[in-house]
């Protein structure tokens, strides 16, 4: 067979990639990456991911070129692009894994009406749309399609990066021209905790095996290092969810389960993804587009910089904003906190976090912002309002988490750290902690927004 096309996307890794494999079984192969921000519109790639995709395909660029490759590097039109360098190496075939965003299913319809193209699975544990109900039907509720799943694991064995026979590359853009890095300002500098690329994301597997039978208490606790920080690596791909299931079951059994249900709520929200196409910007509950949200960008601008005066919400924020990333169970309170606290529009949440997380997935993201609000076809009740001081009393009591983020507090005994509104003037001075000045004072009252937010949800029922 002639030279092959491997397009990649968020799939950047050499082993247990199927499009890699089969193009190297059929001939010699040219590895292509394409830039297309035009395609996704609005949901192009956001400012953190960007940051991430420079260093990921650095790494993918070296491994290519330690075994003899080059990656082609391409900006455009995704359809134009492929045809072009088709045309230029004698392309017979392009290969990719088969992704599911609205975008992505149109760019694979554009490229398949210019050139041969072949799409294997390899995304997922399962390709969307494959485990169904008894009559056929496809799950909208996580539990019985989670159980539906499991039926069918383990996932086939991962294998190896494969022997490859590369052509001629056609010329391609250099990383640099991208401009994927931010420079003015650049607030990457606490992003240094990260490793983009294949090799990191196997040594971020490796270190999390050895504690995954922990995960299911640590994903509640945001002050210990007890979760896997996978997501990123899975979002750009550059690991596989086949990979991930066969080390950590293999290190830990059925301790592991409950860190690979996470695995299958991320098959689940591909699944809706392919189902509604516009998941992410449209209510799946119709009545909850009757809601009466607030227009407050001053409370959206505080909430985003971590300056609401409630701490578990504030470290959130700006754990996010220093390294791209938010602790599970932190994600729940501070996206609550937004849509039930401060009555601001589940999209402007979800937009913010596109935009600044590191592993920022189409399905994942509208799935936890619906969850929390209450919109999704598998939501928690709207009326379920988490309490931020409760949630930071229970899942941080000794404040390890509130005091990385929030130096300014650092010095206030346990019992005021969560409420410091409510600790004595004493103790706010033998803290150094003047509120409204060193700490805002809290933007709302958390009785007063539960009770206007019920009242809210009331008017929709």
């Amino acid at each position: 067979m002639g030279t092959q096309i491997v397009w990649f996307r968020n799939d950047l890794r050499l082993s247990d990639q199927a499009a890699v494999r089969a193009a190297a079984a059929a001939g010699p192969v040219v590895a292509l990456f394409i830039l297309d921000d035009a395609a996704p519109g609005e949901w192009a790639v956001g400012a953190a991911q960007r940051w991430w995709l420079h260093y990921s395909l650095t790494a993918l660029a070296a491994d290519l070129t330690r075994i003899g490759g080059r990656l082609v590097l391409r900006r455009g039109s995704t359809a134009d692009v492929v045809a072009d360098v088709a045309a230029v190496t004698g392309a017979t075939a392009v290969h990719a894994l088969h992704h599911y965003e609205p975008w992505a299913k149109s760019q694979q319809a554009a490229v398949a009406r210019a050139i041969d193209l072949i799409l294997h699975d390899g995304a997922y544990l399962t390709a969307p749309g494959t485990v169904t109900t008894g009559s056929g039907g496809q799950y909208r509720i996580f539990t019985p399609f989670w159980n539906a799943l499991l039926r069918t694991m383990p996932p086939g064995d991962p294998y190896p990066a494969p022997m490859i026979r590369f052509a001629s590359p056609p010329t391609g853009d250099d990383l640099s021209d991208w401009n994927l890095l931010p420079t003015d300002p650049d607030w990457s500098g606490g992003f240094d905790v990260w490793t983009p690329g294949e090799a990191g994301a196997h040594a971020a597997l490796t270190e999390f095996a050895a504690k995954v039978a922990d995960y299911d208490v640590g994903r509640n606790l945001p002050g210990r290092a007890l979760t896997s920080r996978l997501s990123p690596h899975l979002h750009h791909g550059e690991i596989s969810p086949a990979q991930v299931w066969a080390v950590l079951d293999g290190a830990a059994g059925g301790d592991a389960l409950p860190y690979l249900r996470e695995i299958g709520w991320r098959d689940f929200a591909a699944n809706l993804v392919s189902q509604f196409a516009d998941f992410a910007e449209e209510p799946n509950r119709p009545a909850f587009a009757r809601f009466p949200f607030r227009n407050a960008p001053a409370d959206l601008a505080a909430w985003q910089r971590g300056q609401t005066g409630y701490p578990i919400v504030d470290a959130g924020m700006r754990q996010l904003w220093a390294t791209g990333w938010m602790h599970n169970r932190v994600r729940m309170i501070v996206a609550s906190f937004l849509v039930k606290h401060l009555l601001i529009d589940w999209r402007a949440g979800e937009r913010w976090f596109w935009n600044t997380l590191v592993d920022a997935d189409l399905g994942n993201n509208a799935l936890g912002w619906q969850w929390v609000m209450g919109s999704g076809v598998d939501s928690s009740p709207f009326i379920r309002i988490f309490a931020p001081v409760g949630q930071s009393r229970k899942f941080d009591a000794a404040g390890v988490y509130l005091r990385r983020w929030l130096p300014e507090l650092e010095k206030l005994p346990d019992d005021a750290i969560h409420a410091p509104w409510e600790a004595a003037p004493m103790v706010l001075a033998a803290a150094g902690v003047r509120l409204g000045k060193d700490y805002p004072a809290p933007i709302v009252d958390h009785a007063a927004a539960r009770a206007r937010a019920l009242e809210s949800y009331a008017a929709i029922r």
